[in-house]
């Protein structure tokens, strides 16, 4: 069993909606939209940048019962 990059889906890859090469490595895909997704920017998905965190939103709270 493989693991989508994309979307982190498990692959067949007998049964792949499609297959690609990066760096040596064989990736195998749930869909074409993965495949096209991966194949424009490899590195998106193989060296995820950690999200931005955000500053906490102050929680309001109703004082008023």
């Amino acid at each position: 069993m493989a693991v989508d990059p994309v979307c982190h889906m498990e692959v067949e890859p007998e049964s792949a909606a499609g297959v690609s090469q990066h760096q040596g490595s064989t990736y195998y895909f749930c869909s074409p939209g993965c495949k096209r997704s991966f194949d424009a920017d490899p590195d998106r998905y193989l060296n995820p940048q950690p999200a931005e965190s955000k500053p906490a939103r102050p929680m309001l709270l109703d004082l008023s019962m």
